[in-house]
């Protein structure tokens, strides 16, 4: 178990996750993080400048926000002598926000954090093929009109055709894979079938659903405002009537004709922030603060990019042995449901003997985590997955709902493309 302070967890909340449509959303990064942050902020005891740090995890940083845990910070009215950075790890951003937080404080550096994760996802911009990057650059360097006139013969029409950012930064540099294809690896190695991911997708759907109705989420969402003064008050890319023939009808988006991902069973393509407010056992008494939880540690792993799904499995399997726990220790898991077959694939790699054995040094299964342990009021699939925002949320909602089912123990995990996974162990108070 790791030793040092005790850093606990204050309070949090995020914006609702809005689902990218045709064009920029009607927030920045930047715009999401102050959403949520200034009612955040507002209903704390303590001023906004007496944080110690601003901590916020980003992927898509836009070109009018760079470093936009400063910018927010400063939109905070967080004072101008506020110290603010942003972390970047893919997927796991918003929780190594968290991670970083809970090392300053464990260590003794900080007694008050501000820890978030933004993202903008409908603002990923468009970019140029090489090719037309470099005729352009050829175009500048020309000394002459005739020189000019020359480049200007080899100019193609499809120069002005623009590549979606986001597909890039959804393909792995060194496999050449999407992430949507190694959840297809994933699901072709431990059998999970398209009728398996469909239903676990609807689930999904079906338990946000439920909390949204049953007002689960209240204490956790802020309302957004866009600068026209519409309200945005839920996640709006849950299906409530998901059902298996609906998803059923969807094509393999990855792997035609017989893949098991679809746009039904993956996450989606959303925009949202998330924060959440740490502080030491001397920060707490000195304001006063009431902590919802302590975290009690964390762990990163690394693996093969092209089965990044299963990070999740190795990071939480090391954290929870190195602090003596086992399956029937853990109350409630959060898992990032990047895609169905993936969080489903991690389920089965802590059931087979030879993974367990092999990769996990394990001398039997870990064993199968029960289904109404596991994102209990749904996930990605259902919420969305902001890349930047979905590690922070997780273990906000985490603690959220470990309170309201008096759990005591939970974990937070997620895998991250490019081959990382990350987790989280959490306790009540």
């Amino acid at each position: 178990m790791t030793q040092g302070k005790p850093v606990y967890i204050v309070d949090g909340a995020r914006t609702p996750f809005l689902k990218a449509s045709a064009g920029p959303g009607p927030f920045t990064p930047v715009d999401l993080a102050v959403q949520c942050g200034r009612p955040l902020l507002a209903r704390q005891k303590i001023a906004a400048s007496a944080y110690d740090l601003v901590i916020l995890g980003c992927v898509n940083v836009i070109a009018d926000e760079m470093n936009p845990a400063r910018v927010a910070a400063l939109r905070l009215g967080m004072g101008d002598d506020m110290v603010a950075f942003t972390v970047q790890i893919n997927c796991g951003s918003g929780m190594q926000s968290i991670d970083t937080a809970y090392r300053y404080i464990r260590d003794g550096s900080a007694d008050l954090i501000l820890a978030g994760g933004t993202e903008a996802l409908s603002h990923s911009p468009l970019v140029l093929r090489q090719e037309a990057v470099e005729w352009y650059a050829g175009m500048a360097r020309a000394k002459s009109p005739m020189d000019r006139l020359s480049r200007l013969g080899s100019l193609q029409a499809d120069f002005f055709k623009p590549v979606i950012g986001l597909e890039r930064g959804l393909t792995d540099p060194i496999t050449a894979l999407n992430m949507g294809q190694t959840a297809e690896i994933l699901a072709h190695r431990f059998g999970i079938s398209r009728e398996q991911a469909d239903r676990y997708a609807m689930e999904s759907h079906h338990r946000l659903a439920k909390a949204q109705d049953e007002g689960w989420l209240d204490d956790e969402v802020e309302p957004a405002f866009d600068r026209d003064g519409k309200v945005y008050e839920k996640d709006d890319g849950v299906r409530p009537d998901s059902d298996m023939q609906s998803l059923a009808k969807l094509s393999p988006a990855f792997e035609k004709p017989h893949g098991k991902v679809t746009a039904g069973n993956s996450s989606q393509i959303t925009d949202g922030a998330s924060w959440v407010i740490l502080a030491s056992e001397e920060a707490v008494e000195r304001h006063g603060l009431t902590p919802v939880a302590v975290i009690k540690d964390s762990e990163w792993a690394a693996l093969d990019p092209s089965v990044m799904g299963l990070g999740p499995v190795l990071c939480s399997t090391r954290m929870m042995a190195r602090n003596g726990l086992t399956r029937s220790s853990i109350d409630l898991w959060e898992i990032n449901e990047a895609f169905a077959a993936q969080v489903l694939s991690c389920l089965e790699a802590w059931e087979d003997e030879g993974f367990c054995r092999q990769v996990l040094d394990l001398e039997e299964p870990f064993g199968r985590i029960d289904r109404n342990q596991l994102n209990v009021d749904g996930g990605a699939v259902a919420i969305g997955h902001p890349v930047g925002t979905s590690g922070n949320r997780i273990v906000l909602h985490l603690v959220r709902a470990m309170n309201r089912q008096g759990k005591k123990r939970g974990i937070a995990t997620e895998c991250i493309g490019g081959g990382q996974g990350g987790a989280m162990l959490v306790e009540s108070v």
